[in-house]
C-alpha cells in the first residue's frame, strides 16, 4: 500500500504544473544520493499505521515524508516549492489502483532548514493520506 501512495505521490508531483516549473521532473525522485540533484523533490521516509477505525482493519493512515533541495543561501526557494507541494497536494485525492482509496490527504507540517555547509537549503514536508482498502 505505501509503494502505491508513493508512486501516486509522484504522480501528482510531476503533473502539477506549478511544481514542475520550479523543479525538473527528472529531479523528483526517491533516491539515498547526496546530494541531491539541485533543486530537488525526494520521496522520503513512510509509515503506516492502522486506524482503528473499523474491526475489518480497512483504515490506514501513511505519514510520508518529501524531502526539498535547493541551492540557495535563502529559503526562499525551498519555500515556494513547499508552496507548490501544498498547491498540488490540495487539488484532489489521489488516484490509486483499485480496491484502494484516498480518504482523505493532508499536509500536515513543513519544516524548513538552513544546511550547516550555508550553501543549500532543505525542507521536510509531511503528508498525512488515510487510504481505505476494498474488503470482503
Amino acid at each position: 500500500m505505501e509503494t502505491e501512495v508513493q508512486k501516486a505521490l509522484r504522480a501528482r508531483l510531476v503533473s502539477y504544473q506549478t511544481v514542475s516549473q520550479l523543479v525538473p521532473v527528472a529531479n523528483i525522485l526517491d533516491t539515498n544520493q547526496r546530494p541531491a540533484p539541485m533543486p530537488s523533490i525526494i520521496l522520503g521516509e513512510s509509515q503506516s499505521v492502522d486506524e482503528g477505525t473499523s474491526q475489518r482493519r480497512s483504515h490506514t493512515r501513511i505519514y510520508h515524508t518529501l524531502h526539498i533541495w535547493a541551492r540557495e543561501p535563502s529559503l526562499a526557494r525551498a519555500k515556494a516549492i513547499g508552496s507548490a507541494i501544498r498547491s498540488a497536494m490540495q487539488a484532489g485525492r489521489l488516484t490509486l489502483p483499485a480496491g484502494l482509496h484516498c480518504a482523505d490527504l493532508l499536509v500536515a507540517s513543513q519544516r524548513y532548514l538552513r544546511d550547516p555547509d550555508g550553501e543549500h537549503s532543505h525542507g521536510v514536508v509531511t503528508l498525512e493520506i488515510l487510504i481505505a482498502e476494498d474488503r470482503p
